[in-house]
C-alpha cells in the first residue's frame, strides 16, 4: 500500500507526542532485551514447570517477586522523571534503577522466608526498612508509567490504613501502623504480589508477547491489507476497513493508542481520499480502535484481571465478550454506511486496492496461527500457555515464508518493544495492587458494597447509574485496568448482591464503561491520538467519536439487564435475545446518521428529521431493551411500542423523500 509509505511522518510524530519513554544510550540498548529473554525463560519455566529455574521459581511468591524486581528497574530507565525531560538518563534515574533492582532481589532470595515466617505481619527490621523503600519506589514508577492521577489514588489509598480510624462513617475501618502496613503491602499475597500482578505473571505476559510478535512479523500489515482487499471498493469503504482492521488489531495488541497509531495511519488518508472529513476519520478510527480492546480473542490486560478476579477461564469471559463486540461493532459498520450513503461518498478503485489473492497468499498463516490461539483458549482450555504455543508456530511459519522473514534487527526491535510493554504495566499493577491490599487489610472491601447499595437506596438502576459514572470518572484519570481493578474490589460486590445481577455482566459493565473515557470528551485520548494522524481539531474528532460509538453507552445496561447477552442462558434464548438486539442497534444507529438501508434518507428539514429520526431512535432502543425483570414491561410490550414508533417513522420518510422528490421536479410546488 503506497499510503504507508506517504504517512510514515504522521505516524512517528503522532507516537512522539503520545509516547512518553526515551530511548536509551548505545551502551545499554541492549537491557530491554535482555530483560525480555530473562523474563521469557522463568514465565516458560514456571508455567510448564520444568525445574531449570528454581533458583527464582521454585516458590509461586517468589516469581511473582522475580517479574517485579525485573521490570521495575527498567521503568527509571525508560520514563523520565518529568516527560518533557526524555533526551539523556540523569544519575539519579541510573541510582534509582539500580536501588529498585537491589531491593526486589531482596525480597526473591528471602521469598522462603517470607512465606514460612509470617513476614507480612511480624517481619525482622531490616525488611521493614526495605518495604518502606519498595513502597515508596513503586508509587514513583507507578506515576512515571501510567501518570499523576494513577500516583495520587495509590498513595491516598496506600496510606488509608493509618487513618482508617478517623475517616467518616461509611469508610471507617480497622487501622493498622506504618510497620504494620508497609509489611503487609510488600509481602502479603493481597496487596503488591496480589489479583493484578498474579494474573500479569500467570497469563498476561504470554499475550503480549504474541501480540508483539504479530505485528513485528507482518500480521498487522495483512490484516490491514486483507480489510482493504474485501471492503475498500464499497460505500465509505476505507472506514470500513478501519473497523475490520482496528478490531483484529485491537485482538492482538490489547492497546487502544498503538491501534490507532498502527492502522489510523493507513485508514485515515484513505477516508480523507474518498471525501470523509478529518474529524470524521478520526472519529472513526477511535472507535473502532477502542472496540478492538473489547474484541476477543485477545481484550488486553484487563480482561485476564477479570477472569482472575471471577476465578473463571479466561476462555469464559473471551466468550462473554463475543455478542456485546459484536453489537458493537454493528452500531458502527451501520453508522458508517449510513453517512456514506447519506452524503453519496463511493470506495476506492479496485486498481488502488491490493489482491485478496495476493494477500491470502503471503499471509495466510497468521489466520492459521489465530484459529490455533482460538482453539486453544475455547476447546482445550490451556490458555497460560496457549499464546506461547501460537507465538512459536508463527515464528517458524514466519521464517519459512520469504515475505516477513526476520533479521536479527527484528528480534531486537521485538524484544525491546516488548519490554517496553512489560515494564508499564508492571510499574501500573503493583501500585494498583496497593489499592486493593489496602481495602483488604482494613476489612473495608467487605463492607463497602453495603454502602454502596445504602446510598443508592436499594435501588439497582440507580446502582447501575452510579456505577457507569464512577467507572467513566476513573476510567478517565486512570489506566482501564486501574480503574476496573478499584470496582471490581469496591463496586461490583455491591451490584452483584444488592441487585441480584449476574457477575460476569457485572464485570463486563464496569470493563466497558472504563473504556468509554478513551471516546468521550473532554480526555478522549484515542480520539485525540486519531485527531493528531488526521491533522484535525482534538476537540471535533471527540465529539464525532462520542457520536459514532454513541451505540457503546448502552449496550452495558443491556447485558446486564438480560445475560443472554453475555452467553448466560439456554442457546434458543441466546439466539432470540441476540437477533432482537442486533435489528435495534441497527435502527437506533441508522437513526444516529439520519439513513435506513431499504428506506433511504430519514426526512428532509430540521423539523421533519427531527421527528423522524426520534420516532426510528426509540424504536431501536425499545426493541434492543430486553423486557421483564428491572424493566416494567414484558417484551411483546416493548415490542409492540417499537413497531408503533417505526411503522409512522418510515412512512413519514417515505412520504418526505417523494416530496421532496416532487419538488424538485416541479420547483413550483
Amino acid at each position: 500500500m503506497t499510503q504507508a509509505k506517504t504517512q510514515d511522518g504522521s505516524a512517528q510524530q503522532a507516537r512522539e507526542q503520545i509516547s512518553q519513554t526515551r530511548p536509551l544510550p548505545s551502551g545499554l540498548a541492549w537491557i530491554p532485551g535482555a530483560v525480555t529473554v530473562v523474563l521469557l525463560l522463568m514465565t516458560l519455566d514456571y508455567l510448564f514447570n520444568l525445574g531449570w529455574l528454581n533458583i527464582v521459581t521454585g516458590l509461586e511468591t517468589q516469581f511473582y517477586y522475580a517479574v517485579v524486581a525485573l521490570l521495575l528497574p527498567l521503568v527509571y530507565l525508560l520514563w523520565p522523571f518529568r516527560p518533557s525531560a526524555w533526551h539523556a538518563i540523569p544519575w539519579y534515574d541510573y541510582l534509582l534503577s539500580a536501588v529498585t533492582l537491589i531491593i526486589g532481589g531482596y525480597f526473591v532470595y528471602n521469598a522462603d522466608a517470607i512465606l514460612e515466617r509470617g513476614w507480612a505481619f511480624a517481619a525482622p527490621d531490616t525488611a521493614i526498612w526495605v518495604s518502606y523503600a519498595y513502597w515508596l519506589l513503586i508509587i514513583e514508577a507507578a506515576r512515571r508509567a501510567g501518570g499523576w492521577p494513577i500516583a495520587v489514588i495509590v498513595t491516598a489509598f496506600s496510606l488509608y490504613p493509618l487513618v482508617a480510624d478517623v475517616m467518616p462513617g461509611p469508610i471507617q475501618a480497622f487501622p493498622s501502623s506504618l510497620e504494620e502496613t508497609a509489611m503487609y503491602h510488600t509481602m502479603s499475597t493481597e496487596s503488591i504480589m496480589g489479583v493484578p500482578l498474579q494474573a500479569f505473571a500467570g497469563l498476561v505476559i504470554g499475550f503480549l508477547v504474541f501480540g508483539v510478535v504479530l505485528q513485528k512479523s507482518g500480521g498487522g500489515k495483512f490484516f490491514i491489507n486483507l480489510a482493504f482487499a474485501l471492503l475498500g471498493h464499497v460505500r465509505g469503504g476505507p472506514a470500513k476497513v478501519s473497523i475490520f482492521s482496528s478490531g483484529l488489531m485491537g485482538s492482538m495488541s490489547g492497546s487502544v493508542i498503538s491501534n490507532v497509531l498502527t492502522t489510523g495511519v493507513l485508514s485515515i488518508p484513505a477516508m480523507r481520499r474518498i471525501g470523509m472529513g478529518r474529524s470524521f476519520a478520526g472519529g472513526v478510527e477511535a472507535c473502532a480502535s477502542t472496540g478492538g480492546v473489547l474484541m476477543p480473542p485477545v481484550m488486553g490486560a484487563t480482561a485476564f484481571v477479570m477472569a482472575m478476579f471471577l476465578d473463571v477461564p479466561y476462555a469464559a469471559v473471551a466468550l462473554a465478550a463475543v455478542i456485546p463486540s459484536v453489537l458493537y461493532f454493528l452500531g458502527l459498520f451501520i453508522q458508517i454506511d449510513a453517512y456514506a450513503a447519506r452524503h453519496e461518498i463511493k470506495g476506492l478503485p479496485s486498481v488502488d486496492l491490493p489482491s485478496l489473492k495476493a494477500t491470502l497468499k503471503e499471509g495466510w498463516y497468521f489466520i492459521f496461527v489465530f484459529a490455533l490461539l482460538v482453539w486453544m483458549l475455547l476447546v482445550m482450555q490451556r490458555e497460560a500457555v496457549a499464546p506461547f504455543y501460537a507465538t512459536a508456530l508463527l515464528l517458524i511459519l514466519n521464517q519459512l515464508s520469504k515475505h516477513n522473514r526476520w533479521r536479527w534487527k527484528d528480534v531486537g526491535e521485538t524484544l525491546s518493544g516488548a519490554a517496553r510493554l512489560f515494564a508499564e504495566l508492571v510499574a501500573i499493577l503493583a501500585g494498583v495492587g496497593m489499592l486493593v491490599g489496602s481495602l483488604s487489610m482494613t476489612g473495608l472491601s467487605g463492607t463497602i458494597a453495603n454502602d454502596f447499595i445504602h446510598l443508592a437506596g436499594g435501588s439497582v438502576p440507580m446502582l447501575l447509574i452510579m456505577g457507569a459514572l464512577t467507572s467513566f470518572v476513573l476510567g478517565i484519570g486512570m489506566t482501564v485496568t486501574a480503574a476496573y481493578i478499584f470496582l471490581a474490589v469496591a463496586l461490583a460486590p455491591a451490584l452483584i448482591q444488592g441487585g441480584g445481577l449476574d457477575p460476569m455482566a457485572v464485570h463486563m459493565f464496569i470493563l466497558y464503561w472504563g473504556m468509554l473515557s478513551f471516546i468521550t470528551p473532554p480526555v478522549a485520548l484515542g480520539a485525540f491520538a486519531a485527531a493528531t494522524v488526521a491533522g484535525a481539531r482534538p476537540m471535533a474528532t471527540g465529539l464525532q467519536a462520542m457520536r459514532l460509538g454513541s451505540v457503546i453507552y448502552f449496550i452495558p445496561f443491556l447485558f446486564v439487564l438480560n445475560p443472554a447477552l453475555i452467553m448466560q442462558g439456554a442457546p434458543l434464548q441466546i439466539l432470540l435475545v441476540f437477533v432482537q438486539a442486533l435489528v435495534g442497534i441497527v435502527l437506533f444507529a441508522s437513526a444516529m446518521q439520519g439513513y435506513l438501508i431499504w428506506v433511504g434518507r430519514l426526512g428532509h428539514g430540521v423539523i421533519q428529521e427531527a421527528v423522524i429520526r426520534g420516532l426510528v431512535l426509540l424504536s431501536g432502543l425499545t426493541l434492543a431493551l430486553p423486557g421483564g425483570g428491572m424493566v416494567p414491561l414484558t417484551q411483546l410490550e416493548l415490542l409492540g411500542i417499537s413497531l408503533t414508533a417505526l411503522v409512522p417513522g418510515v412512512l413519514l420518510a417515505k412520504w418526505s423523500q417523494h416530496h421532496a422528490l416532487n419538488g424538485s421536479v416541479h420547483p413550483g410546488h
